[in-house]
């Protein structure tokens, strides 16, 4: 009894360890925020409109397709997560999980994710969705140790998702969702070069390049998030200029727009590691809480 007690803790710690390292190929907690966005798109075109099966549906093919670019970005990237401390406990590096593994899990999981989308929802959802998995996983990751140009590549399909969750319920892109690419689009720069300035010190041991000046962490880099956020308070006020939403989310994303903009002033004027960690955790709660204001207004 006691041996078969002993093998069953030990099958339960290995399942345990391997749904770590899957959750950690697959970046679990950025894949279901990926998905939380790709959500927020696809009930503001339903509009009520919707079934549960559907929308889990959705989730689950929003979910692979993520996942997969993830899994794809770590196999590329293998030997330089091995230089960095934030990524080298990582199963590949570390050499838990075999890159044969990891590609085959990457391409069902993506296959799989466009699939559910052309068969179950529409031609031009699962083309954003093969977009945005090929435009991330081979043309952002490796561009990212040759220039920084590989942040504005990568925002293209970082704010894919809820364009592909609008035109997943509607099979067209109408100007709504362009605004909601758009506003995405234009969150990730400061969101990404603060988080590119607090690991600085490690992506130059990889190699990349990801902050906007040469020199790194300088008044030209931190200068450049307080570009994009006045780029995009206005941006994020269109919809509710087109009456897409109302007065209320509005308040609240110019409300939110002034908060984020403050962290870039601060990162501005200090130049510090803690600065540009509030910017970072500020952009963290400035997406979702503008896109359900957005969703919960919408008229």
């Amino acid at each position: 009894m006691s041996e078969i007690i002993t093998a069953q803790l030990s099958l339960s710690k290995i399942i345990s360890s391997k749904l770590k390292d899957y959750a950690q190929l697959f970046k679990f907690r950025l894949s279901s925020l990926v998905v939380f966005s790709a959500a927020i798109g696809f009930l503001m075109a339903a509009n009520g409109n919707w079934s549960a099966p559907q929308f889990v549906l959705f989730c689950l093919a929003g979910f692979l397709v993520t996942a997969s670019a993830n899994a794809l970005n770590q196999v590329i990237e293998k030997d330089y997560d091995l230089l960095m401390n934030r990524t080298m406990n990582r199963p590949l590096p570390q050499e838990r999980m075999t890159i044969m593994e990891a590609l085959l899990v990457a391409g069902i999981f993506g296959v799989g994710g466009i699939s559910i989308f052309l068969i179950y929802f529409n031609p031009l959802a699962a083309i954003f969705s093969a977009l945005s998995l090929l435009t991330y996983a081979f043309i952002y990751t490796p561009l990212k140790r040759f220039s920084s140009i590989a942040v504005f590549v990568g925002a293209i399909p970082g704010a894919l998702p809820p364009l592909i969750g609008w035109v997943s319920v509607s099979g067209k892109v109408e100007l709504f969702a362009v605004l909601l690419f758009g506003i995405q689009f234009l969150w990730q720069f400061p969101h990404f070069w603060a988080i590119a300035w607090v690991s600085y010190d490690d992506y130059i041991k990889a190699g990349y390049k990801l902050l906007p000046s040469s020199e790194g962490r300088n008044k030209y880099s931190a200068m450049q998030n307080i570009l994009y956020i006045l780029a995009l308070i206005p941006m994020s006020l269109v919809p509710a200029y087109f009456g897409f939403t109302g007065i209320i989310s509005a308040v609240i994303v110019m409300l939110c727009g002034i908060a984020f903009l403050y962290q870039a002033f601060l990162l501005f004027n200090e130049c510090t590691i803690p600065a540009a960690k509030k910017l970072m955790f500020g952009s963290f709660f400035y997406l979702p809480i503008v896109q359900l204001a957005l969703f919960l207004d919408r008229n």
